[in-house]
């Protein structure tokens, strides 16, 4: 697989979320509006690039015996940096993601893709993939909050992370008396992933049967 489709399948193809079915605690925990999903897209992304950057520049000289106590270390003091800047630059945000920031140091995608490609592989190509699976994890953490948020409120509303009083964006796309309160309980976060996680199986499924016709066409 060369680097523009490695790059290309974690936002489709190897989706984490709804391909590979990875960090789905914080997804469903944070998705209740699109600022919480776009400010934890944005930590992830920079967690995933930056850690599988380290790691795979030093792959060579830690000990296979203690590779992941290492790779925890990396990720875990990347973490850290991360949520002091936004506890410093972004209160507003920090206070609305809670404890979920802090967590990223356990998710799945993290240390999944440090131990699967950033271990085997070279720094640009490492960089790569981070980018990829990070902004795989943002487009399907944005599509399941602006879902959840509008089909629960009405409205779609966006603020600045680093000034909440200032809106860059509030539309109203639903009335009032349409909304479903439900989509704004844990339950309406598995039901808004297990159809965004179908359609996407289905879609594979459709390019994979798609695929193999054109194949049988050239022999």
């Amino acid at each position: 697989m060369n680097r523009f489709e490695n790059f290309k399948a974690g936002l489709i193809k190897d989706n984490p979320v709804f391909g590979l079915y990875l960090g789905i605690c914080s997804t469903l925990a944070i998705t209740t509006t699109v600022n919480n999903a776009i400010g934890m897209g944005a930590a992830v992304i920079m967690v995933l690039v930056l850690s599988n950057m380290i790691i795979s520049a030093i792959r060579k000289i830690v000990p296979d015996d203690i590779r992941i106590p290492v790779f925890i270390v990396i990720i875990a003091t990347l973490v850290k940096i991360i949520q002091m800047l936004i506890e410093a630059y972004a209160p507003a945000l920090n206070t609305s993601l809670g404890v979920f920031i802090p967590l990223i140091v356990v998710n799945c995608i993290i240390l999944g893709r440090a131990e699967a490609f950033a271990s085997k592989h070279g720094v640009l190509d490492s960089a790569l993939d981070g980018i990829g699976m990070g902004l795989g994890y943002t487009v399907a953490v944005i599509a399941m909050s602006f879902i959840r948020e509008v089909l629960s409120t009405g409205i779609l509303n966006i603020v600045n992370p680093f000034n909440d009083a200032q809106v860059w964006l509030k539309v109203t796309l639903i009335p009032a008396d349409y909304t479903i309160p439900l989509f704004n309980s844990p339950v309406g976060a598995f039901i808004t992933f297990a159809l965004l996680a179908a359609a996407l199986s289905a879609y594979k499924t459709h390019a994979d049967k798609k695929a193999e016709a054109k194949a049988k066409e050239v022999k």
